[in-house]
């Protein structure tokens, strides 16, 4: 294990998702706090999620060609440009120009997340070494602790988003982690070596969409699974929360912080919790996506039924998103490892690539319903679509392989 670049991704991948947590809270927060509606919210975010569809695609494809170092370099490049453009933003702009120059800075906060993200992903199957006896226990590991983590550190973001608007203010905040992300891209454009995930064979175009049944099945099933999440996450909770419940900002951002914490410290020890002593394989993996994302289903539903008819209305929430988290990450932690062991190594990061974008997707889908749902039926609405997205994805992995070999929806180059 290259643990020397593994640990420059990984620290660079912890401090972009720090200041992308924080990016989204402070932009919530603020328009919410200059009354805007759910809906008007909402769309602030959906070209964030549109742009990651296209980055994750084609950037897959740039990153087979040019290797991961230039990707991951781009992608904190791009995320300094946005949050120091995005400072500029005036409050005397009109409601119009404010919003179309916030979606458009979110445009570029979007790429750079998906290209960030692709990169740090694909780096580990590389940095994992191949053909060891545990060379999947192993990597089931370090992507279980990179994601991990990373999620934990996304909800330190989202108590630092709401500490930071309430401290500094919406321009101030958003320079601070300027700043932080250029540190962040100097030292590891000085000290990460070698040249990662440059494909042997230069790609052509349509191999976009040239994908094993397996890759398919899995990009099919994460959509629905992060819908699943986003839908009652991210607009219809906060401003749940900041409405009915009546919170302030920091309340509100430190217990969504606390929850994606803990989300992301269960994703990490995932491994622990799924003791092989054959080590584990694929199959294995495909059979407890399986399991868990029925045991998501009934708990969605049930949680939507306890704030449907108003029982006990605040432990229903806190306890039913403590539950949901636990559940959810151990879905999503089977999810990460399964794309890298399905994926061809030479071509890691066309696959990784193709599978976040369907991941972008399900963000995206689940953004807009987010807002549309609380406006229309409040958040026991997006809990019961939350819970027919869960559904949707635990039955589509039914066909992927737990006894032997998947077929083939388009066949391989050679």
């Amino acid at each position: 294990m290259d643990l020397r670049n593994y640990s420059l991704v990984t620290a660079a991948y912890w401090v972009f998702t720090i200041t992308d947590g924080a990016l989204r809270m402070i932009v919530l927060l603020h328009f919410h706090t200059l009354g805007y509606s759910p809906v008007q919210i909402a769309f602030l975010f959906l070209l964030y999620e549109l742009c990651g569809i296209l980055t994750n695609l084609f950037g897959g494809w740039i990153g087979s060609r040019t290797g991961l170092k230039a990707t991951l370099f781009a992608g904190l490049a791009i995320q300094i440009t946005a949050l120091g453009t995005l400072s500029l933003l005036n409050p005397e702009w009109a409601p119009v120009l404010s919003v179309t120059f916030v979606m458009g800075m979110q445009a570029l906060s979007g790429v750079a997340k998906d290209l960030t993200k692709m990169s740090s992903k694909s780096a580990v199957k590389l940095l994992v070494p191949a053909g060891s006896g545990n060379s999947e226990s192993l990597l089931f590991k370090w992507v279980a602790i990179l994601t991990g983590s990373k999620n934990a550190l996304k909800g330190v973001g989202f108590f630092l988003g709401g500490l930071l608007l309430s401290l500094l203010g919406f321009a101030l905040s958003l320079q601070a982690m300027a700043a932080a992300v250029l540190l962040a891209l100097i030292v590891t454009a000085i000290f990460l070596r070698g040249d990662m995930g440059r494909s042997k064979v230069k790609s052509r175009f349509r191999q976009l969409f040239s994908k094993s049944c397996e890759i398919n099945l899995l990009s099919a099933a994460r959509f629905f699974l992060f819908g699943c999440r986003d839908i009652w996450f991210v607009v219809g909770l906060p401003i749940f929360l900041a409405e009915i419940l009546e919170w302030n900002h920091e309340s509100i951002g430190g217990f969504l912080a606390v929850w994606v914490i803990g989300y992301g410290f269960v994703q990490a020890s995932a491994p622990a919790l799924f003791p092989n002593k054959g080590g584990m394989e694929s199959r294995e993996g495909a059979k407890g996506i399986l399991i868990w994302g029925g045991v998501l289903t009934v708990l969605t539903a049930s949680i939507a039924c306890a704030v449907h008819f108003d029982f006990y209305l605040l432990w229903s929430v806190m306890i039913g998103l403590g539950l949901f988290g636990i559940v959810f990450a151990l879905n999503s932690a089977l999810h990460s490892y399964l794309i890298l062991s399905y994926s061809d190594s030479d071509k890691i990061s066309l696959d990784v690539g193709f599978y976040y974008m369907a991941n972008a997707c399900g963000r995206l889908a689940g953004t807009l319903l987010s807002g549309l749902t609380y406006l229309y039926a409040g958040l026991p609405g997006c809990l019961w679509t939350s819970a027919a997205f869960a559904l949707i994805a635990t039955v589509i992995t039914v066909w992927l392989p737990r006894t032997g070999a998947c077929c083939e929806v388009f066949p391989k180059e050679k």
